[in-house]
């Protein structure tokens, strides 16, 4: 049987709220984790003009812009590989006809937003086009000129100059830039960012690259979580984008993955070609509860409350003075999962709805405990809701 008890008011205690929900940036972005897609787990270095028109226009078709997705995010390799005569980046001439300008013009017109990929360093990761190192202000002006929205910043090639000085000078240089645009800092986890990013970001990559495998997502989840303190409204641990729907991982697999991101408040950045994804990858991307949980108003990031093997429960505050549940089996057979009371900051004597996120049923009146019986590599989701 499922159920639960009241919450407790000093469930994931009442000091770290208030630190979760310190004053957002100084842009007011990033008050609930951004949602979107990216280029590079797909396409890595081979994109276009032609691709990223063609997946705005898919993204509204589907119905995933009207879900929230919104950022349309090119990665690296757009550029020329050498600046203009006045020092500028230049979108490629082959690549990108049109110009920069045009291509936000496009995605705008569609209800979205533009995102641009740069480097805290020389060069970019894939040595194909110069990094924003000593460049910041002329870079933020001209992203700002272009009417980019977002700026996802890697940290390759960095002349051994600490990122704790290199992201900050390049905040600094969006925040004057006259345009608000949201700071994504890939800076890998290597100086644990979220120490120290919450007045430079709005989101901070806590690992390294993610790969389209189990044993990579987990990884990353088990990395993030170590963070979950630090994470709220205006600055997001970042695990690393979305692999749903590339194909190396089962149903399952993808299914545990999008709710892992989703309790633990991470940026929800697609990484497929929605252009051509399959019914399942659909289902899971546009699942609207698990999306709910993911960008609930308080803000706090979900986080694993019990271990028994592989046998893991992770649970974390919503509005409304409900809470979301995970029960996740890492393991290579079914297996019961149990969640108490006490495990996830509830008491006995109050009776509340469950909700199965993912067979969209509603258990009624329930107390307890939270029980279930989960496949190998899958998960259950619920939402605990007082009566």
């Amino acid at each position: 049987m499922v159920s639960v008890g009241a919450v407790e008011e000093g469930a994931f205690n009442s000091s770290q709220r208030l630190k979760l929900r310190r004053n957002l940036l100084a842009n007011g972005l990033g008050r609930t984790p951004p949602m979107g897609w990216n280029t590079y787990n797909h396409f890595h270095w081979k994109i276009s003009e032609h691709l990223i028109k063609e997946t705005a226009d898919a993204m509204v078709s589907s119905g995933l812009a009207a879900l929230g997705y919104r950022y349309i995010n090119l990665d690296d390799a757009w550029a020329e590989p050498n600046r203009d005569g006045k020092g500028n980046l230049v979108g490629s001439a082959s690549s990108f006809p049109s110009g920069m300008k045009a291509l936000a013009d496009y995605v705008h017109h569609k209800g979205l937003k533009l995102g641009i990929y740069s480097d805290a360093g020389t060069m970019t990761c894939s040595k194909k086009q110069p990094g924003s190192l000593g460049h910041e202000q002329q870079d933020a002006k001209t992203f700002a000129s272009w009417g980019i929205d977002f700026l996802k910043y890697d940290n390759c090639h960095a002349n051994n100059i600490s990122p704790k000085k290199r992201y900050p000078i390049m905040s600094k240089a969006l925040k004057s830039s006259g345009r608000a645009i949201f700071f994504s800092m890939c800076e890998w986890g290597k100086e644990d960012p979220a120490t120290w990013a919450k007045t430079v970001g709005n989101s901070w990559r806590t690992t390294g690259d993610i790969g389209d495998n189990w044993h990579s997502m987990i990884s990353r989840a088990d990395t993030n979580d170590k963070w979950a303190s630090y994470a709220g409204p205006g600055g997001w641990n970042d695990p690393d984008m979305l692999e749903v729907g590339n194909g190396g991982m089962s149903f399952l697999e993808y299914r545990s993955h999008f709710s892992l991101w989703a309790i633990a408040k991470a940026p929800l950045i697609l990484g497929c070609d929605i252009r051509s994804m399959s019914a399942d990858t659909r289902k899971i991307l546009s699942n609207r509860e698990v999306i709910a949980v993911n960008q609930d108003k308080l803000g706090v990031q979900g986080k694993k409350v019990k271990k028994k093997g592989d046998l893991e429960v992770w649970a974390g505050p919503l509005s409304g003075k409900r809470v979301a549940v995970l029960l996740l089996n890492r393991g290579n057979s079914v297996a019961t999962i149990t969640a108490r009371l006490s495990d996830i900051g509830l008491h006995n004597d109050a009776v509340f709805h469950a909700r199965d996120l993912w067979k969209h049923l509603t258990i009624a009146s329930v107390k307890g405990e939270i029980s279930a019986k989960v496949r190998s590599h899958s998960c259950k989701m619920y939402v605990l809701s007082p009566n």
